[in-house]
Formats: C-alpha cells, sequence, structure tokens
C-alpha cells in the first residue's frame, strides 16, 4: 500500500488533435511537502496538474491521489481529496457573491447548512478575506479573485491542494501575503509557477519539466545550481538569486 499523497505512474496524455502532452511522468509526493512544478510554456505543467483530480484522464499510465485511482469510477471521491486552484480565477468564480462561491462545494457535499456556513467562515477567515462575504466576485481586484478562489477550495477541506500559476498577475504585497499563507498550510501542496522566487521561498523540493517530461526532481538548490539544466528547459535563476551572483 503506498503511502503518498500523489503518485503518477508511467503518465503519457495526448489531446484530440494528436498533440503529444506527456510522455511518461513518474513521481510521488509525500503527504504534507510543498513542491514546486517549473519548466517553460508548453512543457506540460498545467496539462499535468489536470490529471489530478479528473478533469484529463490518462492516454496510457496511472495517477493516484490518497490512495485512491483517479479514474471514472473515483472522480467524486477524489475531488473531495484534491482541491484545484485554476491559473484564472474567472474559471472558478461565477456566483452572485463571495459567500455563495464558497459555499458551493460544501453544499454540493451535502453538508448541513451550519457545516457549510462554518467553513465558508473559516477558509475566508483564512485567506483574509473576510470582509469581501458580500461582493460580487466581479467586482473584485485580481488579488482578492485569488483569495477567494483559494476559500473556495479550502471549504471543500482537502488533503492536496494543487495550483496552477497561483501569483500571477499580484502585486507585490498580495504576492507576499499569499506566499506568507502558503507557507504556513499542512495541505500537500502543488505548485506550478513561472515565480522562481517563490518556488525558492516555499519549496523544499522541485520538479522540472521539459517536453512533457520530468527533467529533474530535486531541492531548489540544486536545481537553481544547475547552469545546464536551466538552459536546456529554458528557465532563468531566481530574481533573488541573480543579485547574489
Amino acid at each position: 500500500m503506498s503511502h503518498a499523497a500523489i503518485e503518477v505512474q508511467a503518465l503519457h496524455y495526448s489531446y484530440p488533435d494528436g498533440q503529444v502532452a506527456l510522455r511518461g511522468v513518474s513521481f510521488s509526493i509525500h503527504p504534507g511537502e510543498t513542491v514546486g512544478l517549473i519548466g517553460s510554456n508548453g512543457a506540460g505543467k498545467s496539462t499535468l496538474l489536470l490529471h489530478l483530480n479528473g478533469v484529463l484522464l490518462p492516454s496510457a499510465g496511472q495517477v493516484r491521489v490518497q490512495g485512491l485511482p483517479v479514474d471514472g469510477a473515483h472522480l467524486v471521491e477524489v475531488r473531495r481529496h484534491v482541491g484545484m486552484v485554476f491559473q484564472d480565477p474567472d474559471d472558478q468564480l461565477f456566483m452572485p457573491t463571495v459567500q455563495e462561491d464558497v459555499a458551493f462545494g460544501p453544499i454540493n457535499m451535502g453538508l448541513p447548512a451550519a457545516e457549510v456556513q462554518a467553513r465558508v467562515a473559516q477558509a475566508l477567515a483564512t485567506v483574509g478575506a473576510s470582509h469581501l462575504a458580500a461582493r460580487a466576485p466581479y467586482r473584485l481586484s485580481g488579488g482578492e479573485k485569488r483569495s477567494v478562489a483559494l476559500a473556495g477550495v479550502l471549504a471543500m477541506r482537502p488533503g492536496v491542494v494543487v495550483m496552477d500559476e497561483p501569483s500571477a498577475g499580484l502585486d507585490p504585497a498580495a504576492r507576499r501575503r499569499l506566499i506568507e499563507l502558503l507557507g504556513r498550510f499542512e495541505h500537500t501542496q502543488l505548485i506550478a509557477t513561472h515565480d522562481l522566487d517563490l518556488v525558492q521561498d516555499l519549496c523544499r523540493r522541485v520538479l522540472v519539466m521539459r517536453e512533457g517530461m520530468i527533467e529533474a526532481d530535486s531541492t531548489p538548490d540544486a536545481v537553481f545550481a544547475d547552469t545546464d539544466l536551466l538552459a536546456c528547459c529554458h528557465l532563468e535563476l531566481p530574481l533573488g538569486r541573480q543579485r547574489r551572483v
């Protein structure tokens, strides 16, 4: 029996038009780990993330989350264990108010009204967005939308949180608040990002993708010290490291 929170074995995926996006990806993530997923545009990061809660299903290979196979027979249960924060928060925010948006998942889990309200209040408080509960999502700033989208995931109380470019478009203060928030999480986290300073600050482990494959799996220090790896994967040093060079 595997004790991995996320386990991916020989994962292949091709889109219906024939584009090959993943080529034999394998890795595992232990409970409580925060892992960065980096690579240039088109490396396969977003495609990989979409396999972790069954938005996409493998052409070949297997994905397991919290010991459950991610397949058609287990999707409902898998999606209770893994929360996905998409790159564009507008893809997740669709209800008239923030309160209703964050409540949507718990309501559809069939929870009692009192439990739903408790989860909504706790999730909004966790991301510092309690004051936004009555606001319409379309009237929020980009940073506020990201906070509310994250609250909607947290209200489901998943063990695993998967994020696609969580810091994209944030101003420096909002980005710092996000990093501090994610640093306090006890969830297993997989964070796909071009923000390599965020990876340096948050992650003890980094997966590097190139052309649909895992090119490296190591610590941030080891990855960012490997100039040949960075060059072949079209990556640069985090800005914080560039200043020290």
